[in-house]
């Protein structure tokens, strides 16, 4: 059976400095190395409101985006704290991920949960 190359970076910690030294830095770096064929982070929590907020984090977003890295919010998180249109601004996607995390967590799917 062949492995999956396709890994979800669950980010739910709100600190800037982990999300530069792990979730962006392994992200990206995932992809340039060949580590995984695709990523994809998953923002949700505490963590849309920091990237709705920090100038820096969206600066460096965008740059994962541009590297290849697909960037996507939880919808209900966005609804809630009343951030959706920064989020959208940005470009990331909006779903509403219970389910849909739900099936990857049973399908066993490589996740990192941060």
């Amino acid at each position: 059976m062949e492995t999956p190359r396709h890994v979800h970076i669950l980010w739910t910690n709100d600190n800037p400095v982990t999300a530069e030294k792990m979730v962006f830095m392994y992200g990206l770096n995932s992809l340039k190395h060949g580590w995984w064929d695709n990523v994809t982070i998953i923002v949700w929590g505490a963590t849309a409101a920091l990237v709705a907020q920090d100038a820096n984090i969206q600066k460096r977003l965008k740059e994962l985006m541009a590297g290849g890295v697909a960037v996507s919010a939880c919808k209900a998180c966005a609804q809630e704290l009343g951030i959706v249109d920064p989020l959208l601004n940005l470009g990331l996607e909006l779903k509403y991920w219970g389910q849909l995390l739900t099936e990857l967590l049973q399908s066993g799917a490589p996740m990192l949960t941060i």
